[in-house]
């Protein structure tokens, strides 16, 4: 069954092709080729300001460079997030696009009583695609993903999206042409099963 797609390339360097960006023209490719319908956002192309405190987070407008972006959220059934882990997390520019489009009204609703609020982007799923330099094993077993399941579980999960998956791709600059083209692949796969 077709889906509606939106892809977030969130490396925040445009200068020049990332791994990154290899990863999540794949994921593309195979999810047109399933006949899913697919919108792509590049984050680094967008110029937003940051938030700077909790009351323009709550009632400021939402900038028009972002306007398109957030109905685009709204729009599809799966998200799907790429990003390099850099010291640790993801990179400034991913945290402030989130905290832009992700306000209330949208992406949830206070509901008194319930410190929890309602989700507004429910019956969406997600997949979080992370490369970095360290082995993914190491960063998955001792530290514990964190940065990554804090994101699964404290802003996406916050406004609805679930299930969430993740795939995490390590030690990218020594990574092989086999390993590399491995890696391609298997992110064509996933777009083609919207997943």
């Amino acid at each position: 069954m077709s889906q509606r797609i939106l892809i977030l390339q969130g490396h925040p360097d445009a200068s020049e092709a990332h791994l990154c960006h290899a990863l999540a023209d794949h994921y593309r490719e195979g999810a047109n080729a399933q006949g899913h319908e697919v919108r792509f956002i590049d984050l680094a192309s967008l110029e937003f300001p940051l938030l700077r405190s909790q009351k323009e987070w709550q009632a400021a407008p939402l900038p028009a460079s972002l306007t398109a972006a957030q109905e685009s959220i709204g729009w599809c059934q799966h998200l799907a997030l790429f990003f390099p882990l850099w010291l640790g997390d993801m990179p400034a520019l991913v945290k402030a696009f989130l905290e832009q489009v992700l306000r209330p009204g949208f992406a949830f609703e206070y509901v008194e009583g319930n410190p929890l609020g309602r989700k507004g982007l429910k019956g969406r799923s997600a997949r979080v695609v992370v490369t970095m330099g360290m082995p993914a094993a190491i960063y998955r077993h001792l530290y514990r993903a964190h940065s990554v399941k804090s994101l699964e579980r404290n802003i996406l999960g916050f406004v609805g999206l679930s299930p969430v998956r993740e795939t995490l791709v390590g030690s990218v600059e020594a990574i092989s042409e086999q390993k590399r083209n491995e890696w391609l692949r298997k992110l064509h796969d996933l777009g083609a099963k919207a997943k």
